[in-house]
């Protein structure tokens, strides 16, 4: 797999889910599911975050944190929404205080369906996720190196 030439970090945040997908999450990093031969690393750090993986649905008081941690992530950056929560709502899209999936804060580049959504998708969104932060790379290259060129 030659996605990215460093080990891709991630950071799980949980929105307001009901913690299903974030159990799921977590037995992805146990060996059985071992999300960690893709080289991923799973960090506490916004700044040191390549994919943000996040599990639930948004609320108002959770919007300044969500896109506080997009914000200090480096570029470039994926987002990954995990879980029926996080893609559109879910069952809670009728609470009055959910505003809905993360797409309404954030651009979201993968989505994992599913309720509480299993390893093997989770692990399927991450790499998936690591090929499109594989193009994110090569075009941020690219603009480096256009603007390099026309600064001459």
């Amino acid at each position: 797999m030659n996605f990215v030439k460093k080990s891709p970090w991630i950071l799980h945040y949980d929105g307001s889910s009901c913690n299903g997908c974030d159990i799921e999450v977590l037995a992805c990093l146990t060996p059985l599911y071992d999300v960690e031969r893709f080289g991923i690393i799973n960090t506490g750090n916004p700044k040191h975050a390549d994919i943000l993986l996040i599990t639930g649905s948004v609320n108002e008081q959770n919007i300044p944190i969500v896109k506080q941690l997009y914000e200090q992530m480096p570029e470039p950056k994926v987002v990954v929404a995990v879980g029926i929560c996080a893609t559109s709502g879910g069952i809670f899209a009728e609470c009055y205080n959910i505003v809905g999936g993360v797409d309404k804060v954030l651009p979201v580049d993968v989505y994992v369906p599913g309720c509480a959504a299993r390893p093997e998708s989770i692990i399927d969104g991450v790499v998936k996720a690591l090929a499109i932060l594989d193009e994110k790379q090569k075009a941020l290259t690219d603009r480096k190196a256009a603007a390099k060129d026309a600064g001459r």
